[in-house]
């Protein structure tokens, strides 16, 4: 019989879920568009995507570490807030956790309206030009992402063995079906491309063979390629339902991190051995392309749609994986009475946060809109990456400050516990991460734009404002009735 007011998640989540929630909120759009798409976000990049995508992995890399050492101390719903809000300061901890859920909030419909296109390609390569056609219709294709967004909302109410069913035979699915790309690699190169597309399309293609290595482009372009890499922080929002977490957390992190990180290097180079540079800058510019578009001229058609339904695949299930993350956050910050407190209900049945999840599909749908009516999703990519860039350097920043802000949580340290090391990481974090932030910041503001909301940092201030005018109001709310509240938030909450 349920509990008809339950007080706390239940711990279901074993160490393959939690990597499987990590992978999942990082594959997708990062790896199937990302890569060839920035053709045209940073001009010029051309040869240099694959280099820029390893240096783009330093400063993820020592987040991830970050995220790690934190979680191992705090493992409870909301990772990013609990982590900075008690090792940090409360205001701080608001304010990084309510970036990374704007971003990722706005991110999940971005995926959500990038999918339909996939489904289009899918259908009009089985032949289905009418369903293909009726895909290229607006209200369509909003209507069909708005529709995956509410049932994977629906799913996350079930409860993490509902989740687990959909998100784990999917993540073997599309790290399967992506293979596929990774041995084309090993067996085409670039002439077979140009001698495909010059057989089916009619069309021939004089490869550019060099161009000029810029440091800007190139810091640019590794800026905006470090969102390929954000994800494996919706693991740390799950602390409140992992089983054995001190251990689980840090591990599966490490394992997202590392493994995908892998497939999508392997990934984007095949597809860069296969189709030449600058026949990927010269389509970008002129309307969006994805990895299996690029392959289709030199894969057989099975294996065409094979591609096709697994960059789809991949795709969709982001949104499982992202809604678990930004509800939690929500949820905690309801449970300190930061926001308020009906979004910190769990249903009774399936001890979810029922009430966090619905205003997560909310702020998606927010964002298919945006992206439908923006006409640019690389906006919403934008946003995510300033969001999660401040909310990752607030981590390492924690990181080094948690000794002496708060030394009885940094005892409970289960992984690398060494304090040179963790200061080390979280340095190199904090260098290299503020780095990024300049360089996409200022690319950002410097980009030739028809109005000043399309760029993305005037967006993430006037959000900020927004976080601070309401953990002010909370803030002064909670005082009154509670004059020890600073002292709460050297406390983890109660599960």
């Amino acid at each position: 019989m349920s509990d008809a007011n339950p007080k706390k998640l239940a711990r279901q989540m074993g160490i393959l879920a939690l990597t499987a929630t990590g992978v999942c909120s990082m594959l997708g759009a990062s790896i199937n568009v990302v890569p060839f798409m920035i053709q045209r976000n940073v001009p010029g990049i051309g040869p240099y995507v694959l280099p820029a995508f390893a240096f783009a992995a330093i400063p993820a890399l020592f987040a991830a570490l970050a995220y790690g050492i934190l979680g191992s101390a705090m493992p409870r719903a909301g990772g990013s807030y609990i982590y900075a809000s008690r090792g940090l300061n409360p205001y701080l901890g608001f304010i990084a956790s309510f970036s990374q859920w704007f971003g990722l909030s706005i991110v999940i419909g971005v995926i959500a309206y990038v999918t339909v296109p996939f489904i289009r390609d899918v259908t009009l390569a089985l032949g289905w030009e009418e369903i293909s056609q009726s895909l290229e219709i607006g209200w369509i294709r909003v209507s069909i992402a708005l529709s995956l967004i509410w049932a994977f909302v629906a799913i996350n109410i079930q409860g993490i063995k509902s989740y687990e069913r959909i998100v784990l035979p999917m993540m073997f699915l599309m790290f399967g079906l992506g293979g596929i790309v990774i041995v084309a690699g090993l067996i085409y190169d670039a002439s077979d491309f140009l001698l495909a597309l010059e057989n089916k399309a009619g069309t021939t293609f004089q490869p550019t063979e060099q161009t000029d290595f810029d440091w800007r482009i190139f810091l640019s372009a590794a800026a905006l390629l470090f969102s390929s890499f954000i994800g494996f922080d919706s693991i740390a929002q799950a602390g409140g339902e992992a089983k054995n977490p001190t251990k689980s957390l840090p591990t599966a992190i490490l394992l997202a991190i590392l493994g995908v990180g892998l497939f999508y290097f392997l990934f984007a180079a095949s597809v860069y051995h296969i189709v030449p540079w600058s026949y990927v800058a010269q389509e970008a510019m002129s309307k969006d392309i994805s990895a299996p578009g690029l392959l289709s001229y030199v894969l057989p058609s099975g294996l065409g749609i094979a591609i096709l339904a697994g960059a789809a695949i991949a795709l969709i299930n982001d949104l499982p994986a992202m809604l678990l993350s930004v509800s939690r956050l929500m949820f905690a910050w309801a449970k300190d009475g930061i926001f308020p407190k009906a979004v910190s209900k769990i249903h009774p049945k399936n001890r979810t946060p029922h009430v966090a999840l619905w205003a997560a599909g909310g702020m998606a749908s927010i964002g298919v809109l945006g992206s439908h009516f923006a006409g640019d999703f690389f906006l919403g990519i934008d946003i995510m990456v300033t969001s999660m860039m401040v909310n990752f350097l607030l981590m390492c920043i924690t990181l080094v400050s948690i000794g002496k802000l708060n030394p009885e949580i940094a005892k409970r340290i289960g992984v690398l516990k060494n304090r040179t090391m963790q200061l080390l990481i979280g340095w190199m974090g904090i260098v290299s991460l503020s780095a990024f932030l300049i360089i996409h910041t200022y690319k950002d503001m410097t980009a030739d734009t028809t109005e000043w909301y399309f760029h993305s940092t005037p967006i993430w201030l006037i959000v900020m404002g927004v976080a601070s005018a309401i953990f002010v109001y909370n803030w002064v709310r909670l005082t009154k009735n509670e004059p020890d509240l600073k002292k709460r938030f050297l406390q983890l909450p109660e599960e």
